[in-house]
């Protein structure tokens, strides 16, 4: 049975600050940022946004009604939750009037989790061929006013209907997974903020690339001049294609290399605007290539990496099937256009804007004028209050 991804979808903050903006209010060369980390934007969600708002609105880019009524199990992977119990997937569920018979759960291990739910939502769909999985990638990356990282942070989220007979990319049976127990990145309950090990995280993104490519490699008996494009978790622009580089330096032709350097500039497009997304990074990346590339074709097999710090490691393939440029959309940027470009000031304000509850569990945010789709619309008696405004 072919299962795989039938439609897929993005959403984003209305909000971006410009990186070359953040470089000077730093005192740091813009070059650092736009030629060191490929990075050019970042998308900046105001309270009133969060995974929950943003998933939902990925989702309801990509469902329609038979979906609503069909979808009976949803997964949220994030390292962003809103609630230490409760799950996200449930307020979206709610949020997307999805029919009521239906797990919904929430998947953590840093930015691995949604391929973990991949997995989980491709044997379901095997087990019950009629059911359809809406698998959610949505996170926050907030580091904190000069922070080290703070030139990597985003906001996104990235949705995918999992069914059997895909119409974009069918997933093949061929994952090998690697976990290592290493603090290279973390988030104690107690933080605010994640601890990161920097030249460590990246130590371990490329070692953990390397070594779960040879294992992918002996185990599938497949080599590099098998797959048409490599996508990778993008925690920067730069590290993928740091990553890359070394999986190039196999034996493989300079035509090919060629190729696969001009897709992973392709895959790229969307992150370099929207920064880190943690979980929605690799699939963000998925994204951005499928949708700008106009040289692949029908059964053209794309490798990825999926990296979660702590670590885990996962590498898989999926194939390209008939038609599925039919199902794809081709103005994505004009989303990108009609965001708003905020100063640093009104960056440092908005992200940053103090969340503490009052005495009685209430936050009044009633002053963000958002009008997005999905909003958090307060917080009452520590109760996360969601809203559908249209």
């Amino acid at each position: 049975m072919k299962i795989g991804i039938d439609k897929i979808g993005f959403a984003m903050p209305k909000y971006y600050l410009d990186i070359r903006d953040l470089a000077t209010a730093r005192g740091i060369e813009p070059d650092k940022f736009t030629k060191g980390l490929l990075q050019l934007e970042m998308s900046i969600p105001p309270v009133s946004q969060d995974i929950v708002t943003l998933g939902a609105e990925a989702a309801f880019e990509i469902l329609e009604k038979d979906d609503l009524e069909k979808i009976d199990m949803i997964i949220v992977g994030t390292e962003s939750g809103v609630d230490q119990s409760k799950a996200s997937a449930v307020f979206i569920h709610n949020l997307l009037e999805i029919q009521p018979f239906v797990r919904s759960i929430e998947v953590k291990e840093a930015c691995y989790g949604a391929t973990a739910a991949l997995d989980f939502a491709k044997n379901h769909v095997m087990n019950n061929p009629e059911s359809k999985v809406l698998v959610i990638a949505s996170d926050i990356a907030k580091y904190g006013v000069k922070s080290s990282g703070e030139s990597t942070q985003g906001a996104g989220s990235c949705a995918m209907l999992i069914t059997h007979n895909p119409r974009i990319l069918e997933l093949n049976n061929d994952n090998v997974c690697l976990t290592r127990d290493v603090m290279d990145f973390w988030r104690p309950n107690y933080s605010q903020y994640a601890f990161v090990e920097g030249k460590f995280s990246t130590e371990q993104y490329l070692d953990c690339l390397t070594t779960t490519w040879d294992r992918y490699s002996e185990k599938n008996k497949l080599n590099l001049s098998d797959f048409s494009a490599v996508c990778l978790h993008l925690p920067y622009p730069k590290l993928g294609l740091k990553g890359l580089n070394l999986l190039l330096e196999q034996d493989i032709n300079e035509n090919a290399k060629e190729e696969l350097l001009t897709r992973f500039n392709e895959s790229i497009l969307y992150s370099q605007r929207v920064g880190n997304i943690y979980t929605g990074s690799l699939f963000l990346g998925l994204l951005s290539l499928i949708e700008n590339n106009d040289t692949l074709n029908a059964g053209d097999k794309i490798a990825l990496y999926s990296y979660g710090s702590g670590a885990v490691a996962e590498i898989f393939s999926m194939t390209l099937v008939p038609g599925y440029r039919n199902h794809l959309r081709k103005s994505r940027f004009d989303d990108f256009e009609k965001r708003t470009r905020i100063s640093v000031s009104e960056y440092e304000n908005m992200f940053f804007r103090d969340t503490t509850v009052d005495k009685n569990g209430d936050l009044n945010i009633s002053d963000i004028n958002d009008n997005s789709r999905f909003i958090l619309e307060k917080i009452e008696n520590h109760k996360r209050i969601y809203k559908k405004q249209f």
